[in-house]
């Protein structure tokens, strides 16, 4: 089940709704999210939900063992067994089949498993659960000793399957003791539904270009395609892939203000960054900070050697990509950000400074562009297909695009729109108080008529992040 669904806006939504708020005692309204999370999960893989509930599990008990260890070598064995397990986990039902088509690659080896399917939200549940055993290996958080409670962490269905990572400390307190209120609660749904049109309305129709444009390769029928219509199907999957996430990111932003729960925030309009640097501050803001804190820092960080510093850079980077799908070209990826990263620290950020804002921009949108190629593209290919068609020219064929597929016109209108609102033009506005609540309450309510009527009318409702 999506957020962007019939199924889940006007029939769960609803019945979470006002199952929770009938009840007034804290331990039932806990229960009804708990229950309702977990139908949501086993909407699309039933199965799979005995895999989460194991992983929730382990980090209960290892908690609760770590908690009464007091001989520290005890403790970090306990600890080390716990993370070794939980990742294990990972490994087995997201990277298996990846490694073993990878040594298959190697003469006179073949290897032969059953393909494992990757349950959805694997990588983000299995996050949060390591920030709530590593936060409590540290003494950062107190210990969850109801496994009720741990599992409602887990499980909360708003960033189950699309993040944000929230860390258990960010709500710790809010699982016992938070407050609802009207405000509040409609505050959550306009954030909600300023999501819900960033996904149905953006992001879905400019993916409409790039999977047009990318499909065409795999059908070997990409002969009218030329250098500009693969520069527009960059920037198509550029936009969608911000409008996407950041879009679910809103949706879980706001469901949980519905329910009296605040998550920190995941994006901030990333593409207006004027360095790779600036970009990575914006961008997933979540998957960042628990990198640098459970990775890059326990590493040494930047204060050890140069060595040492490039290496943990380099380690670092590699397992982001690692992270977004069990692919050689999303280690790539991860590495291409950390070459530039790197140049940035090593060179460029003396010249930068120094050269006007425009020009500083340009480059950042150019290499973030560059890199949702190799992000999107598998197959290296067909990766280095496009990438040849965007810097040597070849001649499009519009009337041949047209005839193959005519709907990428209108859907390549939408380009400009999205571009526009990748800017923070409508956040200053409301900011400098320009939109008056009753016209931003208004706009609101046209916008999710809108999203109901594209929903309605279009079966295109893709979503990049399940295979994460």
């Amino acid at each position: 089940m999506v957020f962007s669904s019939l199924t889940f806006l006007f029939f769960f939504l609803p019945l979470c709704v006002a199952a929770y708020f009938i009840f007034p005692n804290r331990v039932y309204r806990n229960t009804v999210l708990l229950i309702f999370s977990l139908f949501f999960y086993s909407w699309g893989e039933p199965k799979y939900i005995v895999l989460m509930i194991a992983a929730s599990l382990v980090a209960y008990i290892g908690g609760i063992v770590m908690h009464k260890m007091t001989q520290p070598k005890r403790k970090k064995a306990i600890f080390i067994t716990t993370v070794s397990l939980l990742l294990l986990n990972l490994i087995i039902f997201k990277y298996l089949n990846f490694i073993v088509d990878t040594v298959n690659t190697i003469p006179s080896v073949d290897f032969q498993i059953k393909d494992i399917v990757l349950p959805i939200g694997i990588s983000f549940y299995t996050f949060q659960i390591l920030s709530y055993v590593i936060d409590l290996y540290r003494g950062e958080i107190a210990l969850q000793k109801n496994p009720f409670y741990l599992m409602l962490y887990v499980s909360f269905f708003p960033q189950l399957i699309a993040g944000p990572i929230v860390r258990y400390q960010t709500i710790e307190e809010e699982i016992t003791n938070r407050k609802e209120s009207f405000s509040e609660f409609v505050a959550g749904l306009k954030r909600f539904i300023v999501g819900l049109s960033k996904k149905v309305i953006l992001a879905n129709s400019v993916a409409k270009v790039a999977t047009i444009v990318y499909g065409s390769m795999a059908t070997n029928s990409a002969e009218s395609f030329g250098t500009s219509i693969y520069w527009i199907a960059a920037l198509a999957y550029t936009m969608q892939i911000y409008f996407d996430f950041s879009g679910y990111s809103d949706m879980a932003i706001g469901l949980g203000r519905m329910f009296g729960f605040h998550f920190l925030e995941n994006f901030d309009h990333p593409y207006i960054s004027l360095s790779i640097t600036e970009f990575w501050r914006r961008w997933h803001i979540s998957l960042s900070q628990w990198f640098r804190d459970y990775v890059y820092i326990p590493l040494g960080g930047s204060r050890t050697s140069k060595g040492k510093w490039i290496r943990n850079l380099l380690v670092v980077w590699g397992l982001t990509g690692l992270w977004h799908g069990a692919s050689w070209n999303f280690v790539l990826w991860g590495l291409f950000f950390a070459a530039f990263l790197l140049f940035e620290k090593l060179v460029l950020n003396r010249w930068l400074e120094k050269i006007p804002r425009i020009i500083r921009w340009i480059y950042t949108f150019f290499i973030v562009n560059i890199s949702w190629v190799i992000f999107n593209l598998v197959d290296f290919n067909q990766m280095l297909y496009a990438l040849k068609t965007m810097f040597v020219y070849q001649p499009t064929d519009y009337v041949g695009v047209l005839s193959y597929d005519s709907s990428i016109i209108t859907a390549a209108i939408y380009l400009p729109l999205a571009f526009l609102f990748s800017f923070p033009i409508v956040k200053l506005l409301c900011k400098k108080k320009k939109i008056p609540e009753a016209v931003q309450n208004i706009g609101c309510i046209i916008l999710f008529a809108l999203c109901v009527v594209y929903i309605i009318s279009s079966s295109f409702n893709p979503f990049i992040y399940f295979r994460f």
